[in-house]
């Protein structure tokens, strides 16, 4: 994108909105993408912010006067100037407290979207942390009631907000005081620690004072703080995107660069619930589950975007992984027939690029459905493909013989063959022509059967030219006739031989795509356990941390709580690795014992094709000795 658009909207009912042309964009973009989101007062400077992480000088509208110039969420999506293939979506958000619009209530669903759609929230400020500027926040303490992890009729400990939250920065802009607390030099993190610093006491004062601070260190998992100086002459400011650099602070100028660095090796790919990574489409399909749900009045509920994500993206994979192997395949139509060896090297190919592309994009397919229904789909490609090979080869077969036998059809019609001597012409004839047949047509995949169909064909001529021939003696005729009963019977035996051994190697061919299914299903469970794993692990690092400041500051009730909300986790993360290694294996048996069917199936197949073989009565028609 060379420019910023608008992604969320504010419609004439007050109703928020996803704009289409920026969903399509989101749409498009396969890549992970790192989301940073800036919040704040309108009229702070965020827009500067979010233009410098976009390495531009300009951008997102910064204004020259009173009037918030953002309105709704604008987004920007640029390479991600460290991360290889992935994309940097920078959504700057409309500024919080606008005296010309009045709702806070539009101010707080702006905020939760913000922290629903970021991997990284920057929070905007002027002059200082102080209290007026914690309380100022209040869209934090809300946060509980715009956003809920599992259903609003579920009671769930928002203790678990910080697996899902996305990482919190201060900006703190035009900052004039010394970074100096108690006489002795500060950092910048440790002034912001200060200002988040809990009062010990139970009134109402003190919980009032406590809320809005134990709400950013509780649901936040990890935060920073930066301290930006004024960038320029105060006169200036109102024209800060247009300004030299050599007209601005070289030390605003440091602390913006170490801003921009900081995000681009730090903040991380955004993740769904159970750690599963977000592309662009999913961050589209996102935001528009997001608004639609606030639109109609409801809660954003963080499980049900999963699922309803769960479900678009692997309907998606789906159909991804069926238009690889079909559009592999279909290059294979045009060099119809193939020998069977040849289609089904592809089959094995293209069948295992689809599974590859299906399990890339799939997530939370615990009962294997949606990979049931991609085995389905192929196989049934794969027979129609096989089908249209065979009716190839029997149009070649049946070719080849018709012009071999072209000259032989001619001399039976001229009556060539009725003479004395006339049935061992016919043979020496016939024999020629299912020679050069077999030479042409060795290879392909219907040759017995279309050559058994070609002899069955010729047995009642074969049968005229044996009694006319008045040169044989009566036993002769009866030798011939047996002996071609037994060629003719040999000749359906190759061609049921041939079926059976398509049959097997088609066996084969399954038996080994299943074995590669199996192996992908258990990576996949191993792969979800280790994103659980790694998602729970960012939060206990986060309480722990809370846990020891809590400690240190005398607020013993206060660890104890916490101390139980990391027990909580590790309840909750046990039950749930057991429930993910549980579902798997349900699904693994479930995908063993269709397998099973589909093999026995085809061994069943394979048993009536050889009963056919065996049971196959004796036939009263003659035909020529081919040998």
């Amino acid at each position: 994108m060379d420019k910023p658009v608008c992604l969320i909207d504010t419609e004439s009912d007050g109703k928020l909105c996803v704009q289409q042309s920026a969903l399509e964009i989101l749409l498009k973009i396969e890549q992970p993408v790192v989301v940073v989101a800036v919040v704040g007062l309108y009229r702070t400077g965020k827009s500067y912010l979010m233009n410098r992480l976009a390495g531009k000088q300009t951008g997102f509208a910064l204004g020259s006067t009173i009037e918030s110039k953002t309105k709704g969420i604008w987004m920007w999506c640029v390479p991600h100037p460290k991360q290889k293939e992935t994309t940097l979506v920078l959504l700057d958000t409309e500024g919080l407290g606008d005296v010309d619009k009045g709702d806070s209530k539009h101010d707080t669903k702006i905020f939760s979207l913000a922290v629903l759609l970021s991997s990284t929230i920057v929070l905007n400020s002027r002059g200082t942390i102080d209290n007026r500027a914690i309380e100022e926040l209040q869209y934090v303490t809300e946060l509980t009631e715009y956003i809920k992890i599992k259903s609003p009729d579920e009671v769930v400990d928002d203790s678990e907000f910080v697996k899902f939250f996305p990482s919190f920065i201060w900006a703190v802009r035009d900052f004039t005081l010394q970074l100096n607390i108690n006489g002795k030099d500060t950092t910048e993190d440790e002034y912001l620690e200060f200002a988040l610093k809990l009062k010990l006491g139970t009134s109402p004062q003190v919980n009032n004072y406590n809320l809005p601070r134990e709400c950013i260190r509780k649901y936040f998992p990890s935060r920073k703080c930066f301290t930006f100086p004024f960038p320029t002459n105060p006169e200036n400011v109102s024209y800060l995107e247009t300004l030299d650099q050599a007209e601005i602070s070289k030390h605003f100028l440091v602390v913006a660069d170490h801003f921009c660095q900081f995000i681009f090796n730090h903040s991380q790919v955004k993740h769904l619930k159970d750690g599963h990574k977000v592309t662009g489409r999913v961050l589209g399909h996102l935001a528009k589950t997001y608004v639609d749900t606030i639109s109609s009045g409801a809660v954003p509920c963080l499980e049900n975007a999963v699922i309803a994500m769960a479900m678009i993206e692997n309907e998606g994979a789906l159909q991804e992984g069926l238009d690889v192997y079909k559009s592999g395949m279909e290059k294979l139509r045009n060099s119809f027939p193939l020998e069977l060896n040849e289609i089904n090297a592809e089959h094995q190919c293209f069948n295992l690029m689809a599974t590859q592309t299906f399990m890339k994009r799939c997530f939370r397919d615990n009962d294997g459905k949606y990979l049931t229904s991609l085995e389905e789909a192929i196989n049934h490609e794969f027979d129609r493909y096989l089908l249209d090979n065979e009716t190839a080869s029997e149009g070649k077969c049946e070719c080849i013989i018709s012009c071999l036998s072209e000259q032989m059809t001619e001399r039976i019609t001229g009556g060539y063959y009725a003479r004395p001597g006339g049935y061992d012409l016919f043979c020496r004839d016939l024999e020629d022509i299912v020679i050069q047949y077999n030479t042409q047509a060795n290879k392909e995949v219907k040759s017995a059967e279309v050559l058994e169909k070609f002899l069955q064909e010729k047995a009642t001529i074969t049968t005229s030219i044996l009694q006319a021939d008045n040169k044989l003696t009566e036993n002769e005729r009866r030798i011939c006739e047996e002996r071609e009963r037994a060629v003719l019977l040999e000749q359906e035996i190759k061609a049921q031989e041939e079926k059976q051994r398509h049959l097997e190697e088609k066996m084969e061919i399954e038996r080994q795509n299943n074995e590669e299914r199996m192996r992908q299903v258990k990576q996949m469970m191993e792969d979800e356990m280790f994103l659980q794993k790694q998602e729970t692990e960012r939060a206990m690092e986060s309480k722990l941390r809370e846990k020891a400041a809590l400690m240190e500051k005398g607020f013993q009730e206060k660890a104890n709580r916490m101390a139980w909300e990391i027990d909580e986790l590790k309840r909750k993360n046990a039950e749930a690795e057991e429930r993910t290694s549980r579902n798997y294996a349900q699904m693994i048996e479930d995908q063993r014992q269709r397998n099973e069917q589909n093999m026995e199936a085809l061994r069943q197949q394979h048993r009536q094709q050889m009963h056919a073989i065996n049971s196959r009565p004796k036939r009263s028609s003659s035909s020529c000795s081919i040998q």
